[in-house]
């Protein structure tokens, strides 16, 4: 389990929004409480978070972004492609990260092992939060009219309020 952050994404109505927390923690001690986890990409029609080593992440979304460019922005063949390459490649295959990313209409975890998955409802978290926030991400979309930012803004805030890999700086991106 990757224990470094909580990206949590949510699709509704047509609308996509992704949301982290800002803390960095190294072991027990907290380095930073606002990091950005979140990039747009492709042309801002693509939404990509990380946990895990802040690097990786972030040479992990340059590849998922060099994917979508070579596949004219189709989500699902980029981040199959990206995780077929990372699970391969000798030196990705070192990179310490977990991928969420989302268009109007997908949502995808992606992993160092091959994994892409689709979940089956328009929700998904990643990080040593993540189960805490579906949880509370799943509810809301189920049980309120609430639209995707909102649910991803309080599924992050009670993550927030378990995990202590997770703070309450929390970064909101929507499509």
């Amino acid at each position: 389990m990757i224990k470094s952050t909580t990206v949590v994404a949510v699709l509704k109505n047509g609308k996509g929004a992704m949301a982290c927390d800002g803390q960095v923690t190294m072991n027990e001690t907290v380095l930073k409480g606002g990091a950005r986890k979140i990039r747009r990409i492709y042309q801002d029609k693509v939404l990509a978070g990380f946990a895990g080593s802040g690097a990786d992440g972030l040479t992990l979304l340059e590849r998922l972004e060099e994917k979508l460019n070579y596949y004219s922005g189709n989500l699902p063949r980029a981040a199959i492609e990206l995780a077929k390459s990372w699970r391969t490649d000798k030196l990705l295959r070192q990179l310490d990260a977990l991928l969420l990313a989302m268009d109007k209409e997908h949502i995808l975890i992606i992993s160092g092992r091959g994994d892409v998955v689709e979940p089956d409802e328009p929700v998904a978290a990643i990080g040593s939060g993540g189960s805490f926030a579906l949880a509370s991400a799943k509810a809301l979309l189920r049980e309120t009219d609430k639209e995707a930012e909102d649910i991803v803004r309080i599924s992050l805030q009670i993550a927030s309020e378990i995990c202590i890999y997770t703070n309450n700086n929390i970064i909101i991106e929507t499509i």
